[in-house]
């Protein structure tokens, strides 16, 4: 895993919202930075990678020039936390279609199941320099 890498989440989920308080207290090292996707930095990222800046749909992940998508994504989070996280990555082996497809599941209810919020998550003070602006 690179020096940082760019989390991209959608900032209105209320299950993206908590994965990113999880990473963000698990993180030590500091090693993940964040930005919501319906920021302008998480648009333009987007765009840079060849992705429509109007995907919500998905955690994207940007480490070491490279876009992760859905479960790729998650998978690769969760190798970069200490502890026992990282023992979720064996779930790559999995064939992605399977893997996606219940991400997709997941990703389609999530407001139902998690609900939403009417703007997008605001960083404390403490956090500001792990959110990109």
């Amino acid at each position: 895993m690179s020096e940082s890498a760019i989390v991209l989440f959608d900032g209105v989920c209320n299950l993206c919202n908590s994965t990113v308080q999880f990473v963000l207290r698990r993180d030590r090292r500091q090693r993940f930075l964040f930005a919501p996707l319906q920021s302008e930095k998480g648009r333009d990222l987007l765009q840079r990678h060849g992705l429509s800046p109007d995907f919500l749909d998905s955690f994207v992940l940007v480490e070491q020039g490279r876009v992760f998508t859905s479960s790729s994504a998650a998978l690769r989070i969760a190798r970069g936390l200490p502890g026992l996280w990282p023992l979720l990555y064996a779930f790559i082996a999995v064939p992605r279609f399977l893997r996606d497809a219940v991400y997709r599941w997941i990703a389609r209810n999530r407001y139902r199941w998690f609900g939403r919020r009417d703007s997008c998550r605001i960083p404390t003070p403490e956090e500001r320099s792990r959110f990109l602006e």
